[in-house]
């Protein structure tokens, strides 16, 4: 049955899908329904599922309070085009939470965040020019969708973006304080910002280096760059805070998304009251959504998040530290050498002999044996994005035996993996 839906399928979308990192070969499973932290095929066949829709999902499939507040919600009306009582309530929430938020605009996805905040780092600034990092994901929009190339200008990373719109946009290596201190002192009186996800979750996992993010925070300050996290994975799952607090550094703005819906769409930007006072209709700067603030969204948010206290989040990283520490068992029991990385509920394996700093370590990794991985961990029914270069997710639905699981289904895909099993 699967075959014959993803034939069908690619008769009406590009790839048979509608986003490419759902691909993967010989083709896709169809999902049929979801539930806690299980994920069921249209062949009945039922994972654990810790790719959990790339993140938004850190209480699981269907969590029986965001289904009934959603569902009242919808009852009483799915978008108004008109202010609601409920977006103050979640503003209040990401006020509350995230260090460097006084004022809050909600939009439809993490793409839209990253690009109105740009637009608006310029609009404050003055200047045009942006820094991001090699390797780093900041949505489908042409300022950011550009190949690395270190200290000069980056080159479109897709067809139909004119190099023009990408001449502004400049590029380093993540956790390089020496190409980035040289990059801004060329170039830093054109800079307005400095984009950067606090945690690379679209390279695997990378973490900053201990004292990184003080000195990316310190130079920005210096040159009167913008400062803009990124936290569209890691908010409100690195902790209660999200990154900046888990890491203790406060950026001028922040990037929300996935998260901030409760699985649902949506994303937020948000910051210092001085630059958010920019954004239309009280400044210059246009921003504007039909679905911005959609109240099932923001119903799903709200929901999402008044479960999310002190005790989840010690909860979940208790639950992070397991699996990590029984991937690395198994990783020194059977003298792979390659590496397991995470934070909190995050967790990759790189298959690579080094240490992973920044996206060129990353691409160093064996993408051919990941693939191997994964199909194995398939067929041990666990489910993680399908490539080397995502972030794996653990939600306050796994169960402490459901790690367990997991912790054997890795061990078991890793043999296959280096042929140390022919199981499959």
């Amino acid at each position: 049955m699967t075959e014959e839906l993803f034939n069908e399928s690619k008769k009406y979308f590009p790839g048979g899908v509608n986003s490419p990192v759902r691909a993967f070969k010989p083709y896709p499973f169809f999902v049929k329904s979801a539930g806690g932290c299980k994920i069921t095929d249209s062949e009945e066949n039922t994972y654990i599922d810790h790719c959990l829709a790339y993140g938004p999902l850190i209480l699981g499939h269907a969590d029986p309070k965001v289904v009934r507040e959603v569902s009242n919600q919808m009852t009483i009306g799915s978008a108004y085009g008109a202010p609601t009582e409920n977006e103050i309530k979640l503003a209040k929430e990401v006020v509350d939470r995230i260090p460097s938020a006084e004022m809050v605009r909600f939009c439809n996805s993490g793409t839209e965040a990253t690009m109105s905040a740009i637009r608006l780092a310029r609009g404050f600034t003055g200047r045009n020019k942006i820094i991001k990092f090699e390797g780093a994901y900041h949505g489908a929009h042409d300022y950011v969708l550009v190949k690395g190339g270190s200290g000069a200008a980056c080159l479109p990373d897709s067809a139909g973006i004119p190099t023009d719109t990408t001449k502004n946009t400049l590029s380093v290596p993540f956790n390089d304080e020496e190409a980035l201190t040289d990059l801004i002192e060329k170039e830093g009186n054109e800079i307005a910002c400095l984009i950067m996800e606090v945690v690379m979750g679209n390279v695997g996992c990378i973490e900053p280096k201990p004292g990184f993010l003080e000195f990316v925070r310190k130079i920005t300050e210096e040159n009167d760059i913008v400062l803009i996290f990124d936290e569209v994975i890691t908010g409100f799952r690195a902790s209660r805070g999200g990154a900046q607090e888990y890491y203790g550094v406060t950026p001028d703005l922040t990037t929300l998304g996935k998260i901030v819906g409760g699985g649902l769409p949506m994303g937020a930007f948000c910051g210092k009251r001085k630059i958010m006072e920019l954004i239309a209709p009280q400044g210059p700067v246009y921003q504007a959504g039909t679905f911005s603030g959609n109240p099932i969204s923001v119903q799903a948010g709200l929901s999402t998040l008044s479960q999310l206290d002190d005790k989840f989040y010690k909860d979940l990283e208790r639950k992070g530290n397991f699996l990590r520490g029984n991937i690395e068992s198994i990783i020194d029991d059977e003298q792979y050498n390659i590496q397991c990385v995470g934070l909190a509920s995050m967790f990759q394996i790189y298959l690579n002999p080094a240490e992973v700093y920044n996206y060129a370590d990353a691409q160093k990794s064996d993408t051919e044996r990941f693939l191997r991985y994964f199909r194995a961990l398939l067929k041990e029914g666990v489910f993680i994005p399908p490539s080397q270069f995502e972030c794996n997710f653990i939600s306050s639905a796994h169960s402490m035996a459901d790690l367990q699981d997991t912790s054997d289904a890795i061990e078991n895909a890793l043999a296959v993996a280096f042929k140390k099993k022919n199981r499959f």
